[in-house]
């Protein structure tokens, strides 16, 4: 049977495609602004349907209503990054966290941990040979797909057809059902990027050379950074993600990929959030590749690429150089995300640097983010032992090689001047001596 025949066998309306979860299934979705909206709202629609069914998802981009009161007959949300339309539910035990690197939630799906028996995901309308794209959402989302004993496709034309590896074909056997459906794309608006977060941003830019490849994490801060790099020469990105601050850096011809050691001249990324400017930049865009998370950010495939500087964030940052990136107190507020991949892959490479970079305060400047001790429950995200660069408004810290004398030190002088004394006390009495 050829791939078009497969196609239209295939294709039914939303509400039938549903039919083909069943109770006490695991259901993998989408990722982030890849999520197949109109299936899921349809699988929600149909919540009687179904009793114990187990979502799992990563950053939820959409409604998440398979999260909400009176929903815990049906479903129960497994995160594997807790977001924000997901996170209450995982605070008030109606849903759970698991905790795992980015690079490694593929293995999840096909070592038994977490076995997939439905994959909801989104493409793009199939080319000549019936391959339809995943655009955007690659990362864990091709993975679960393949791994699936069953598959419903969301079909939209709206989805950037992107290059790499970032395609199923029609005629995939375990393709159970296609849903015509076009929208656009989830977007996410650029954040506002304030006087603090433009600080941070030029420190960071401080530690980035000509012909340095960047991996960029979400946010205000990664955003603020990309303000600083435009007298660079010949970036390159290699990154989990990237947003519509790099288009700007791409036309204006500080991004261009020429210096990078592996797949030179490429952007490399798993998924992709912003904005329709975004989306039309890499769609059919013969530069940019798209492949699976445990590709990309595979620890051992990042230390390939020579002079790769990684730039992520914190919630807070003990003296010892340990840094809680995912909870706050007992409280899981998000994920590790892919922290910690690009972190060890940049200390393998040669002359990679990994940057923590976040403001020294949160509350409205009334909690320091540089503390003697995290919280109680926090989860140390990266350990002291694989810290570099700690960065905040006040300055650039180097922590890699340090003894933990020096790297508390160093801590404290990019620490917010309002908590400085209360450090240098606690300073002096672990360290039993002056602070000078």
């Amino acid at each position: 049977m050829s791939w078009e025949s497969e196609y239209q066998s295939k294709l039914t309306e939303a509400e039938k495609a549903v039919d083909f979860i069943k109770s006490g299934e695991r259901v993998v979705i989408g990722h982030a602004c890849g999520e197949p909206s109109h299936v899921v709202e349809a699988m929600i629609a149909k919540a009687e349907q179904y009793e114990n069914v187990e979502i799992v998802h990563m950053v939820a981009m959409g409604k998440a209503g398979y999260a909400q009161p009176g929903m815990e007959k049906h479903f129960r949300h497994n995160a594997l990054f807790v977001g924000g339309t997901t996170r209450k539910a995982v605070q008030e035990g109606r849903g759970d966290y698991t905790p795992c690197f980015f690079y490694r939630i593929p293995d999840l799906f096909t070592n038994g941990s977490l076995p997939v028996d439905v994959a909801m995901i989104q493409a793009s309308r199939p080319d000549g040979n019936g391959n339809m794209s995943l655009g955007i959402s690659v990362d864990y989302t091709l993975p679960a797909a393949r791994a699936a004993k069953k598959v419903i496709v969301q079909v939209n034309k709206e989805m950037p057809g992107t290059g790499g590896d970032s395609c199923i074909n029609a005629a995939d056997a375990n393709i159970v059902a296609i849903v015509e459906h076009d929208a656009p794309i989830i977007e996410l608006a650029p954040p506002k990027i304030s006087d603090v977060e433009k600080a941070i941003g030029a420190n960071c830019a401080s530690l980035i050379n000509d012909g340095d490849t960047l991996q960029l994490g979400i946010g205000a801060i990664p955003d603020a950074v990309l303000l600083f790099l435009k007298e660079k020469k010949d970036l390159g990105i290699h990154s989990e993600m990237f947003s519509d601050g790099v288009v700007e850096l791409v036309e204006s011809g500080v991004i261009t990929n020429k210096k990078k050691t592996t797949h030179v001249g490429k952007f490399v990324a798993n998924f992709l959030m912003g904005t329709k400017r975004l989306y039309d930049f890499v769609n059919n865009n013969p530069d940019v590749e798209m492949y699976p998370v445990d590709y990309v950010n595979n620890p051992v495939v990042v230390m390939k690429e020579d002079n790769i500087v990684s730039i992520n964030s914190c919630v807070q940052i003990d003296l010892m150089g340990q840094a809680a990136s995912e909870s706050i107190g007992y409280t899981q507020i998000s994920g590790v995300g892919g922290q910690v991949d690009f972190i060890r892959g940049a200390s393998m490479a040669k002359n990679g640097r990994s940057i923590l970079a976040f403001p020294s305060t949160a509350a409205k400047g009334t909690v320091s983010k540089i503390v003697p001790l995290l919280d109680e429950g926090a989860a140390v995200t990266t350990s002291r032992n694989d810290i570099d660069y700690a960065v905040t408004e006040y300055g650039v810290a180097k922590l890699a090689g340090k003894t933990l004398k020096d790297r508390a030190r160093a801590l404290i002088e990019i620490a917010h001047p309002d908590f400085r004394d209360g450090l240098k006390s606690v300073y002096e009495q672990r360290f039993h001596c002056k602070y000078e």
